[in-house]
């Protein structure tokens, strides 16, 4: 197993101690330890059932975990003192489930949490929503019902309501696993682009290309433990661990790589 690096910009956005998740008595997480510094991308790549998602879901407290700490700026996070809520609404997450609301127009599914829960008056959400559309395509869609969008369509609006809220930290876990291959693009240059403005980034993801070219930081999960952690030079061009050389020789020989 690697050794936790230094953080790559001072304090890390989000840090994860010796994380551990259990579901009954299997292990889903065994003493996790990540470190995410401001403005970089980290990239979460392993088999299915290796451990990203799940990760993920603890991080955004949407899951408890069994042990270790969960820090967002410094803020211990899994104390029990701490509201999951108020934690939340500095975190965006976007998952490969779209999870629009089908009765609600596009304009509506973005500044509803902007509304309800972080209190911003209906214009100035309208506005925020307005600017995200513009910029992820979408300017003319404000009016339009989610069945009325493509797939990649609908996943760009579900990053656009999750950056609506101006998150410190995005999460995004498999967001083009449910997208035809023609629409995994359009979805990815949205991230592209995020990362170029800044925006510090959780991703799970099976897209082995893009995660070499966009992030700073990679994961290699295998068991729920991280076995590897580099550079996208050193993971995937020269892994140390033979199980990660077998994993991306697997991807190459798929042509997935």
């Amino acid at each position: 197993m690697s050794e936790r690096p230094a953080p790559l910009d001072g304090q890390p956005v989000l840090r994860l101690e010796a994380v551990r998740k259990t579901f009954g008595s299997t292990v889903v997480l065994r003493d996790v330890d990540l470190d995410v510094a401001p403005h970089t991308v980290t990239a979460l790549i392993g088999a299915s059932g290796s451990g990203k998602s799940t990760l993920l879901r603890c991080a955004n407290l949407l899951e408890e975990i069994d042990d270790g700490a969960i820090l967002l700026d410094g803020e211990d996070i899994t104390d029990p003192r701490v509201n999951p809520d108020t934690v939340r609404r500095r975190i965006g997450v976007v998952f490969q489930a779209y999870n629009l609301f089908p009765h609600m127009t596009v304009l509506e599914n973005i500044t509803l949490a902007p509304r309800r829960v972080h209190g911003v008056p209906r214009a100035q959400a309208e506005e925020r929503a307005r600017e995200l559309l513009e910029r992820l395509g979408l300017g003319g869609r404000a009016g339009e019902y989610p069945d009325r969008l493509s797939g990649g369509q609908q996943q760009r609006v579900a990053i656009a309501r999750a950056l609506a809220v101006r998150p410190r930290l995005l999460l995004l876990d498999e967001i083009t696993a449910a997208l035809d291959p023609e629409l995994v693009g359009e979805v990815l240059g949205v991230v592209r682009d995020l990362k170029d403005e800044g925006m510090t980034m959780v991703l799970a993801t099976h897209e082995m290309g893009f995660a070499r070219d966009v992030a700073d930081q990679v994961c290699f999960l295998d068991g729920g433990v991280v076995l590897e952690r580099g550079t996208p030079d050193e993971v995937f061009g020269a892994p140390r661990e033979e199980r990660t050389r077998r994993f991306l020789r697997r991807l190459t020989e798929a042509g997935r790589l």
